[in-house]
This record gives C-alpha cells, structure tokens and sequence, in this order.
C-alpha cells in the first residue's frame, strides 16, 4: 500500500502569513510562488530536504512543536523552510514550522 503525502502549517495564522504572500509586493509573490514550489516537491517526496542533525534543532522548536526531526528546504534568493515530518500507516504529512531568508535562518539556528 502506498502511503498518501500531504503538507500542512503548523497552523492557521502561519497558513495565512503564506496566502497574504500572494497579494504583496514583487518580493512577496516572488516568496509565495517559491513555498508553493516547495509545497508541490514536498507532496511528491517529503524527503526532498536536508535532514538537520539534531544536536542544531532551536530548543525553541522542541519545546514549542515537541519534534523528532528537523528539516529544511532551501528557496531561491536564499530563503528556507524549515519542517518536520509524521506519519502514520497511510500518510506522510510534511509540517511547515516557518520560512525565513538566510541571515534570520542563521540567527536562529545560531550560525
């Protein structure tokens, strides 16, 4: 049997934060046409990022999302995904944490 893939947000304002994407300036449509790329890859292979080494997880994600793995997806003009996977016997569901450009990513992950 094979197993059904599907993405979420982790939850509904971050969902909104991405459709209001839609409607901004030049950059803005450039991000939501770029997570919406994403978004099409990860239905297809959720596997399809860099898996991040635990001892780097923000304790800020475990202790807010209660994770057990980590994972990014790199945009154009530098930006990322981070995400984490579960699944069960019948489906895989991709869960996007958050998106930012690579010095908030840096930050963050305390690069």
């Amino acid at each position: 049997m094979n197993k059904e893939f599907s993405v979420a947000f982790i939850s509904e304002k971050l969902k909104r934060e991405y459709e209001v994407l839609e409607e901004g300036r030049y950059e803005d449509k450039r991000l939501y046409s770029s997570i919406r790329e994403a978004i099409s890859e990860l239905k297809s292979n959720p596997l399809c990022g860099t898996k991040i080494a635990k001892r780097l997880w923000p304790k800020d994600y475990v202790r807010r999302y209660v994770i057990t793995n980590l994972w990014k997806k790199d945009l154009p003009g530098a930006w990322r995904i981070i995400y984490t996977i579960e699944s069960d016997e019948v489906r895989v569901v991709s869960i996007i944490l958050e998106w930012f450009d690579h010095k908030s990513y840096e930050k963050r992950f305390g690069y």
